[in-house]
């Protein structure tokens, strides 16, 4: 199975994903820290990837997303964005009922 098909498998497999540096525990880079934060804030389960530990995955990602930073929020397998994008979502109250919803 190629990388690419692994990960779409983890995405529809999981309905809200984290690929990040690091873990949850040690993030690994302060974007990755910030957005596992966030997430962790709202209480709703999610799965996370390190992609430090995977770097199949950390090359092949950018092209399933199209989004070419890390750390990488999916939910109901459509790319969110990154630890600024999270950030403002759950500031403004958007991300919350993104995450219920998903995972209800």
């Amino acid at each position: 199975m190629r990388t690419t098909d692994k990960i779409r498998q983890q995405l529809e497999e999981n309905p809200v994903v984290l690929y990040m540096k690091g873990t949850l525990g040690e993030p690994r880079c302060g974007f990755s820290a910030k957005a596992a934060a966030a997430l962790q804030s709202t209480g709703v389960e999610f799965a996370y990837v390190d992609v430090l530990a995977a770097p199949a995955f950390m090359q092949a990602l950018p092209e399933v997303s199209e989004f070419p930073t890390f750390p990488q929020l999916f939910i109901k397998d459509e790319i969110i964005g990154g630890s600024d994008i999270i950030e403002a979502m759950l500031a403004s109250g958007e991300l919350l009922p993104m995450l219920k919803d998903a995972t209800a």
